[in-house]
């Protein structure tokens, strides 16, 4: 699993031609995204 894991990554950072501090970046706004749509779906409605 965790080889499968880091292959992906390394696809993912190949593909878009971000460094590993990109990459962080990217996960990070993508969890702050995914956050804010669980609270307005599930806590606000």
């Amino acid at each position: 699993m965790i080889d499968w894991h880091k292959r992906h990554v390394e696809f993912w950072k190949s593909k878009l031609g971000v460094s590993d501090y990109g990459m962080l970046w990217i996960s990070f706004i993508e969890g702050v995204l995914l956050g804010l749509l669980v609270y307005h779906f599930f806590i606000v409605a």
